[in-house]
C-alpha cells in the first residue's frame, strides 16, 4: 500500500512537472516574468525564491500551475508588486514588455500549448524506452503455447510452436487471426470432430480433433494454450516512429472516450469503470507496481498522454480554454474583456472540480461493491 501510494505521487509529480516545465520555459524563452511554479493548487504550504521565480508546494495535490505576469490585464497597483518583487531593478516600461498579454497572439498560443507539447513529448519518449525494451505485439496468428497433457491436443499430435491456420466442420471454415476467434469456433462445436491445420517447420499438417464437452478445471476444450502475441524488440531508429504511431491510436481512443463520458455525464447516466479519477487511478498504479517497472512506466505514458489531451480541450481553466480567447481575440479583432475571462475560467475551475469529486465518488463505490 505504501508503496502504491509513493509511486501514484511520484507519477503524479513528474507529469504535472514537466507539464508545467513546458509553459515556464516557454515563457522564460518569450521573456515573460515567471512569477511562480507551483505543485499542487491553493492554498500554498511552502515556497521558495529562485533567481526571479518563486517555487511553491501546495495543498491540493490535483494538478500544478505557472503563474504567469500579466496573464490577466495588469493594473498599476500589480504593476509596482511586480517591481517590488524584482527587487526595483527594471523600469516599468521594460516590465510592461515582459507581461505575458504583451506578447503577440502566436507567441501567447505558444506559451499556452507548451504543457501539452511536454506531455506529448514524455508520452511518445517513454513508449519509445519501452520498445526498445522489446513488446508482446499481435500478430494476426494463433500459435499453440503449451499442450495438457492426455488432452485431445496431445491425442492429436499437437505441439508447441504450431501455427494453426484453419478449422472445419462441414462447411464452417474459419482461419483464426486471434485467440478469442479460435476459442467461439471451437466452443460451438464442442463435441464435434474438427478438421484441424497447423503450419510446423514450414510444412501445412491436418488433424482431426474432437472438442471435449466436459472441460477440466484449468483447461479448454482442446486442452492448449494459445496466443497472437509475438515479443518484438524495436531498434532505436524504428522505436520514436512506432511510438507515435501507437499514441496517435491511443489519442483517438481518448478523444472517443472522453466523448462519451461527457455525454454520460450530462443525461446523467451511470459512468463505466473505464472512467477514474485520483482513487481510481491510484488503484490502477497498485495494479501496475505489481507487474514490475515496466508496466509503470507504460502507466506513466497513457497517463501522460491523457493529461495533454484534456489539457488541450476548449475548456474554461485549461490550456485549451485559455486558447480558446487568444483564438476568439483573432477572430475578433480585439481583447474579450479581461474581467469575463477571468470570471469564466474561476467558473470553469469550479466546474472541473465539482467533476472530479463526482467520478472520485464513483471510483469508492466501484470499489466498495469490489469492483
Amino acid at each position: 500500500m505504501l508503496i502504491t501510494v509513493i509511486v501514484f505521487f511520484l507519477l503524479l509529480s513528474i507529469l504535472v512537472f514537466v507539464h508545467e516545465l513546458g509553459h515556464f520555459l516557454m515563457a522564460k524563452w518569450s521573456g515573460v516574468f515567471v512569477e511562480e511554479f507551483g505543485f499542487g493548487l491553493p492554498p500554498r504550504i511552502f515556497g521558495k525564491k529562485f533567481g526571479e521565480t518563486v517555487l511553491s508546494i501546495n495543498w491540493l495535490p490535483i494538478g500544478g500551475f505557472v503563474k504567469l505576469f500579466g496573464e490577466d490585464e495588469a493594473t498599476d497597483q500589480e504593476y509596482l508588486e511586480a517591481q517590488k518583487k524584482l527587487g526595483n531593478i527594471f523600469p516599468s516600461n521594460f516590465l510592461k514588455e515582459r507581461s505575458f498579454q504583451s506578447k503577440s497572439k502566436k507567441v501567447r498560443g505558444a506559451i499556452l500549448s507548451a504543457g501539452v507539447f511536454m506531455n506529448l513529448l514524455l508520452a511518445i519518449g517513454i513508449t519509445t524506452v519501452l520498445l526498445t525494451q522489446g513488446v508482446k505485439e499481435p500478430t494476426g496468428t494463433v500459435v499453440i503455447e503449451r499442450v495438457s497433457v492426455s488432452s485431445p491436443a496431445e491425442r492429436a499430435g499437437l505441439l508447441i510452436g504450431d501455427t494453426i491456420i484453419g478449422l472445419k466442420v462441414d462447411t464452417d471454415v474459419i482461419v483464426p487471426k486471434t485467440p478469442a476467434e479460435l476459442i467461439a469456433y471451437v466452443s460451438k462445436h464442442k463435441g464435434t470432430p474438427i478438421l484441424l491445420s497447423v503450419i510446423r517447420d514450414q510444412r501445412t499438417l491436418d488433424v482431426t480433433i474432437t472438442p471435449r464437452i466436459d472441460v477440466p478445471q484449468g483447461e479448454g476444450p482442446l486442452g492448449v494454450a494459445i496466443t497472437d502475441l509475438v515479443f518484438h524488440k524495436y531498434s532505436w531508429k524504428e522505436a520514436p516512429i512506432k511510438a507515435v504511431e501507437i499514441n496517435f491510436t491511443r489519442g483517438k481512443d481518448m478523444f472517443v472516450s472522453l466523448g462519451q463520458t461527457v455525454w454520460k455525464l450530462v443525461t446523467f447516466q451511470k459512468l463505466t469503470a473505464d472512467v477514474a479519477g485520483p482513487i481510481g487511478i491510484a488503484q490502477v498504479t497498485g495494479q501496475a507496481v505489481k507487474f514490475g517497472w515496466a508496466a509503470v512506466l507504460e502507466l506513466a505514458s497513457i497517463l501522460s498522454l491523457n493529461l495533454a489531451i484534456i489539457n488541450i480541450l476548449p475548456i474554461p481553466a485549461l490550456d485549451g480554454g485559455r486558447l480558446l480567447f487568444v483564438f476568439l481575440e483573432k477572430i475578433l479583432g480585439k481583447r474579450v474583456k479581461p474581467a469575463f475571462e477571468r470570471s469564466t475560467h474561476q467558473i470553469g475551475m469550479v466546474v472541473l472540480l465539482l467533476l472530479i469529486l463526482l467520478v472520485s465518488v464513483n471510483d469508492v463505490m466501484r470499489i466498495v461493491r469490489g469492483g
